[in-house]
This record gives C-alpha cells, structure tokens and sequence, in this order.
C-alpha cells in the first residue's frame, strides 16, 4: 500500500513537473531583440510588425532589419493595401515603431541592389552594417526573430 502511494506520488510530481518548468519559462524576457524581415508577403511583413509594437509595448528594444522586398516598407513612396482589422499597412506599422522608440534599418545590399538611395528611406532608417548586426545576431542577451 505504501509502495502504491509513493508510485502514484512520483507519477503525479513527474507530471506537473513540466507545467512547473513552463511556467517559469515565462517569467524570463529580454530585454532587446532582433527581428529581419525578408519577406515580400503583406501578411507575414504585417505580423512581423505587429510583434515588434507589441514587444515593444512589453518593454523590449526593438531592433528591425529590412532586407530585400521588406526594404521597401522604409521607402518614402511605400504604399500598399491596409491590413484588417485596423486597417494600417505595415508600413505605417513600422513607422509607429520608430517612433515609439524603435530603430529600423535596411540590409546593406538593398540600396546598391535597388534603383533607390539613401535619401528615399523614411526618417530614423539606417543602413545597416554586417559587423554590427552580425554582433547582434551573436549577442546571447539579444532574441532573434526571422519572417
């Protein structure tokens, strides 16, 4: 009877053991993270902007890397169809971003690789550089997000 018990106990602790280990996985965050949006789709460059503001809303610094199609959402001329339910584009999203703190910076082969110039990027936008983002993306403090 008691060896049924301490069986029984020890299912039960190895049961809620991973919940225990889940739960505390979420107590821990970082506090600056890196996301590159390569992706010329309208949705996924959307939901990639959407988890930026709403990281940022959470206290995170938010650091975005635009490359290829995605360099355009920097673009002074960007335009493109609003995104239900709020009706922004990503765009607008981005520059949301900057101004609540943000930074945004195109990869370094989409100017040379474009028909466009520094001059075309929107206000707060940088070229970026490898070293400095290849820091980043190595910085073990720092999260890394890829759409």
């Amino acid at each position: 009877m008691i060896r049924k018990l301490k069986v029984l106990g020890l299912t039960a602790l190895l049961v809620c053991v991973p919940f225990v280990a889940q739960a505390d996985n979420h107590k821990k965050t970082v506090d600056e993270v890196l996301v590159i949006l390569s992706s010329d789709s309208l949705q996924t460059q959307g939901m990639a902007m959407v988890l930026s503001n709403t990281m940022a809303e959470q206290g995170a610094k938010v650091n975005v890397l635009l490359c290829d199609k995605a360099g355009d959402l920097a673009l002074k001329s960007y335009e493109a169809e609003p995104l239900k339910p709020k009706n922004v584009t990503p765009g607008q999203m981005l520059r949301g971003l900057l101004k609540n703190g943000g930074s945004a910076k195109v990869c370094a082969l989409y100017l040379p690789n474009s028909e466009n110039t520094k001059d075309d990027l929107i206000e707060g936008v940088g070229v970026a550089m490898p070293p400095e983002m290849s820091g980043q993306m190595l910085n073990p403090a720092m999260r890394t997000f890829t759409f």
